[in-house]
């Protein structure tokens, strides 16, 4: 079953899942709802923090960046302690000068503030509405 708040998503990370599926499975069930009142409740619930610092900025960085996308309300917790890193945290497969130079000025807002840097369209997916 997929996740069907962004909390049930870390729920099923804390239990095993990879981040990567469990993301997916998340992003799939959330671009598909039909309202911002649904979005926003999708957000509403803050997930636990983790022992990897990283995980628990991106699920501040994911929370405020879907929820300005989308219409969507942006979570007060989004913004709490331990949603921000202390050093720069590069999101490519295979970090280099030229591409985390790339990625520091591509990364949306949202993520750039947590101090991490990532693609211009951090969640993209094939199943978004406005996929064409």
């Amino acid at each position: 079953m997929r996740p069907n708040t962004l909390s049930e998503t870390y729920d099923r990370i804390m239990d095993g899942e990879t981040v990567e599926k469990a993301f997916a499975e998340f992003l799939d069930r959330f671009y598909a709802l039909p309202n911002a009142s649904e979005r926003s409740a999708a957000l509403a619930d803050e997930p636990q923090l983790t022992a990897d610092t990283h995980l628990n900025a991106l699920a501040g960085a994911a929370a405020e960046y879907l929820a300005k996308q989308y219409e969507a309300d942006v979570p007060a917790w989004s913004f709490g302690a331990g949603r921000r890193l202390a050093e720069p945290w590069f999101t490519a497969e295979k970090p280099g000068p030229g591409i985390n130079e790339y990625l520091w000025h591509c990364s949306p807002a949202e993520f750039r503030w947590r101090n991490i840097f990532t693609e211009s369209q951090p969640f993209r997916r094939a199943s978004q509405r406005d996929w064409r």
